[in-house]
């Protein structure tokens, strides 16, 4: 190009590898001096959206061919507590959901998701999801961070969803005390629905060994099609098409004095059930073939 004409300077074939490059060192060296930051939970917003988010959408976008509907009802700013099913023997669902609305977001917002205990007693496991942004299912934490203005998800069927058996796939199993409509409450923040469909056949569920899960303190033993026969193999979540609707906010800023109130708590925690559970019959009819394109 003639000098003086005002155009741009074509960019080298080489330039976009050398400032990946350059990327990544500077990244390693933030790393290796510890300049970076947490916050009180031990969340690691530069390794989620560096490290562990890259990792996941390769899996949701190309391995599972996630559509993604209803993310205007997810606040654009300030608190909401981001309500979801629970599936597939193991709670990819969970990792999946907070990475679809990191990216698919237009204010790329973080989940906060809340977890069991055994998840932090677990090596390595725990510090990955207190890096991401996760904490113990406990009402102070939740009303914590709903308070300082954070998107949260819950998923109240905990183990009882995520280890139940394929011929029960769908099935909403019970949503415990409510706690979370209490936490929702308290800090006047709406509750936003979300099903998804999908996680159920990525480890389908034929049976539970309770004798090796007693022997190994664990909440179930799986026994999948390729688990444990396959041994690590066994461990490839198969390839099933999954769809996430994210449902219409229900306001609770009304009902903040009635977050002690059982009756009250126990009517929300239910429609927040059967809101999910309808719209996951609805999602079904949208996807008749499990493992279609």
């Amino acid at each position: 190009m003639a000098a003086g004409s005002g155009g741009s300077v074509p960019e080298r074939p080489g330039d976009h590898w050398d400032r990946k490059v350059a990327a990544g060192l500077a990244f390693l060296r933030r790393r290796l001096s510890g300049d970076y930051e947490v916050d009180e939970f031990g969340f690691d917003p530069e390794l989620t959206g560096k490290v562990l988010h890259p990792i996941l959408r390769l899996l949701y976008r190309d391995w599972f061919r996630t559509e993604v509907s209803g993310m205007e009802h997810v606040p654009v700013d300030g608190a909401g507590l981001v309500v979801g099913n629970h599936s597939g023997t193991v709670a990819l669902d969970a990792l999946v959901l907070s990475a679809v609305l990191h990216d698919r977001h237009p204010a790329h917002r973080y989940l906060r998701l809340l977890g069991a205990d055994l998840v932090f007693r677990m090596p390595i496991v725990s510090e990955l999801a207190r890096k991401s942004g996760g904490t113990v299912a406990c009402n102070p934490d939740a009303e914590r961070l709903l308070g300082s203005g954070e998107l949260v998800g819950v998923f109240p069927e905990g183990f009882k969803g995520i280890g139940k058996l394929y011929a029960d796939r769908y099935k909403l199993q019970r949503f415990g005390r409510g706690g979370f409509v209490s936490a929702a409450l308290r800090t006047g923040t709406p509750i936003v629905p979300v099903a998804i469909v999908g996680a159920e056949e990525t480890y389908p569920m034929l049976a539970d060994i309770k004798p090796l899960a007693r022997l190994l303190k664990l909440p179930y033993f799986p026994v999948t099609p390729t688990f444990p026969w396959l041994g690590p193999l066994g461990m490839v979540p198969l390839p099933s098409k999954w769809l996430i609707e994210f449902c219409p906010p229900i306001p609770t800023d009304h009902l903040t004095d009635s977050a002690d109130d059982p009756l009250v708590v126990f009517n929300l925690a239910d429609q927040v059930r059967e809101t999910i559970q309808q719209t996951l019959h609805q999602l079904l009819e949208r996807r008749p073939d499990p493992f279609g394109p």
